[in-house]
């Protein structure tokens, strides 16, 4: 993740057809800036409008491994990301991306990596703010109990994500 994120950069979009449904793939010059999902709530991610590019080049190698990932070829992206948020959000956005491909930590877990484990709630808030589902999976966040909870793209998709990559599909 880029450390100063240009908020003003143009942006460029491609939506991708994927087993969960739809996805919007927003792209800055500098990296991804956003995978979306078809009922993403704007206050959620603030974005300004993109331009349907599909052959911008990092929508391209988005696609593709994205592709990979949905066909179980792919467990770790190697994508340029150009996301824009607080200190805290991009430092728990990057925490994330540690998490291996097919397990789940909880809230507090990721916290703790964070080092302050009664930051567990400002971490969930971080996480719903996340702009770029999938690779940057906060799809493997999940309750103290174990239990699913919220996510843009739906329950049932972040159920599908952690079934696909536990090889339960």
């Amino acid at each position: 993740m880029n450390n100063e994120p240009n908020t003003d950069a143009e942006l460029f979009s491609a939506v991708m057809d994927t087993p969960v449904g739809a996805i919007t793939i927003v792209a800055s010059h500098r990296g991804v800036r956003a995978i979306l999902w078809p009922d993403d709530d704007a206050a959620r991610v603030r974005l300004p409008a993109a331009s349907p590019e599909p052959e911008h080049p990092v929508i391209e190698a988005t696609i593709t491994q994205l592709g990979e990932y949905f066909d179980g070829e792919r467990e770790e992206f190697d994508l340029p990301l150009d996301p824009i948020g607080t200190d805290f959000q991009l430092s728990a956005w990057m925490a994330l991306r540690t998490i291996p491909y097919g397990t789940t930590v909880s809230y507090g877990e990721q916290a703790s990596r964070m080092g302050d484990r009664r930051k567990a709630r400002a971490v969930g808030a971080a996480n719903g703010r996340n702009p770029i589902s999938i690779v940057v999976p906060c799809h493997r966040v999940v309750g103290a109990n174990g239990a699913l909870t919220g996510f843009a793209g739906g329950i049932g998709t972040k159920a599908w994500l952690l079934d696909h990559e536990r090889g339960l599909l």
